[in-house]
């Protein structure tokens, strides 16, 4: 694919800084530029964040926060996965894979033994492919009228050998990331 920005991408680096105006940089001032506005939820931000820049453009991000979570009634911690971006002119780089790698490296030294993420079905098979699992079963997450059943598709990945998804029902104790 020929594109006016350098045909190798840098490495993907822990950002300083990851505001409203990087995110225009990789996917333009549209008013709902990951498509999941009509959702209605308020999201968390992100606390640490990984981009990759090309011809010295962002042109990717995801972003990562640890967040309290209840799975059949036992508390822990994941850490959440979100703002997961690609510029739309180099899709199908692999750059999406790349950074969302450099964030789980971050997150494998957080502590929790899992990641979370929120995603439209259409990006199901995306994050399967790079060894996320689809829960099945309904999601709650805090809004600022009280619990609500996450309406996009749920997804968990390890983050250590060993760990297991426990079963039951799951509650995000936070605003989604």
């Amino acid at each position: 694919m020929a594109d006016h920005l350098s045909p190798a991408p840098s490495p993907a680096v822990r950002l300083t800084r990851y505001t409203r105006t990087e995110q225009q940089e990789i996917l333009g001032d549209g008013e709902d530029p990951f498509g999941v506005a009509h959702v209605g939820l308020t999201w968390l931000p992100k606390e640490d964040h990984f981009g990759i820049r090309l011809g010295g453009r962002l042109v990717a991000h995801a972003g990562l926060v640890r967040l309290p979570v209840s799975v059949g009634g036992a508390r822990g911690e994941v850490v959440g996965v979100g703002g997961v971006a690609v510029a739309p002119e180099v899709r199908g780089r692999g750059l999406a894979r790349e950074v969302v790698a450099a964030a789980l490296d971050q997150a494998r030294t957080l502590g929790p033994g899992h990641a979370l993420l929120f995603c439209r079905d259409p990006l199901v098979p995306f994050y399967g492919r790079l060894g996320w699992r689809a829960l099945d079963q309904d999601v709650r997450v805090e809004q600022q009228e009280g619990p609500v059943v996450m309406p996009l598709r749920t997804m968990v990945t390890p983050l250590h050998d060993g760990a297991v998804w426990p079963t039951g029902a799951v509650r995000l104790l936070s605003f989604p990331m």
